[in-house]
């Protein structure tokens, strides 16, 4: 009779101590879980963006992308979708104008989130940033004096001239392939008022800031661009290995696909420069 009893309480102690084994091992894979959650939390810059409240958006004064209306607010196609997907993320966007050169330490000191400023999508910015898809379509051209525009029609026509250019840009980049004579400058808006001024005989910026701000209608009507020396895609630039960039794409795709990016493109005259998304 003792012999069962003793039988009994020993099952029965091991069945006790086999649910606190399983109770353990279920509290140490919740725990696991959750840490793993936290560290993926952590590395996020979605939640990152979302818990501190603001998308900061690295940007050049560059018509018609990035640029101030009369209230001094930031406008342009880049400016009007960062302001979407930033809303999108229950986020205020905050743009904050950075040296082109450095866009790439900016992103990584977390100075800003974002390079959503016509940035073109060339093999370096590739390999130090997590880009998004292109969006728009763009060249490199030359911009010269109205008045000396046909002297200027193709490439050979522009040897001896001397250029400005935009530093860290892909102007540059087009004048130091083609053995130009240049200066750089801080922003391509400079490198236009150079050749306005007559110290430079012409400059090289993106096609779609030429079509705002050369030209008649425009702030320098007695300027035009001729020669077009590179074709290329533009894409917003992220952290490396940041999940922003996917983020960003399927915003964009969204709002492709309801027809909201053609009325922002519309409205600052890029809309045959888009890129099916």
């Amino acid at each position: 009779m003792k012999k069962k009893i003793i039988t009994a309480l020993m099952a029965a102690t091991m069945v006790l101590s086999l649910a606190g084994c399983g109770s353990n091992a279920g509290n140490a894979a919740t725990a696991a879980d959750t840490t793993a959650d936290t560290a993926a939390a952590a590395d996020s810059d979605v939640s990152y963006i979302k818990e501190k409240g603001t998308l900061i958006v690295g940007i050049t004064d560059f018509a018609p992308m990035d640029y101030k209306d009369d209230n001094g607010e930031w406008i342009g196609f880049d400016a009007d979708m960062a302001k979407k997907v930033a809303e999108s993320l229950g986020v205020k966007a905050e743009f904050v104008e950075i040296d082109w050169d450095n866009k790439i330490l900016e992103l990584d000191n977390k100075s800003i989130d974002v390079v959503w400023n016509g940035m073109t999508l060339t093999n370096e910015v590739k390999s130090a940033m997590e880009c998004t898809n292109a969006y728009l379509n763009n060249a490199q051209v030359v911009v010269v004096p109205a008045a000396d525009a046909a002297n200027y029609q193709k490439l050979e026509d522009l040897a001896g001239l001397s250029f400005a250019v935009e530093s860290g840009s892909a102007g540059e980049a087009a004048a130091a392939e083609n053995n130009f004579d240049y200066t750089s400058l801080t922003s391509q808006a400079d490198a236009v008022m150079e050749v306005e001024a007559g110290t430079s005989g012409a400059c090289i910026i993106d096609l779609l800031m030429a079509g705002a701000m050369v030209g008649e209608g425009t702030s320098y009507a007695d300027l035009t661009h001729t020669v077009e020396l590179t074709t290329e895609e533009y894409g917003i630039g992220c952290r490396k290995g940041s999940d922003l960039a996917a983020y960003i794409n399927g915003q964009l795709g969204a709002y492709y696909e309801d027809g909201s990016m053609q009325d922002i493109a519309k409205t600052y005259g890029v809309q045959d420069a888009l890129v099916t998304q």
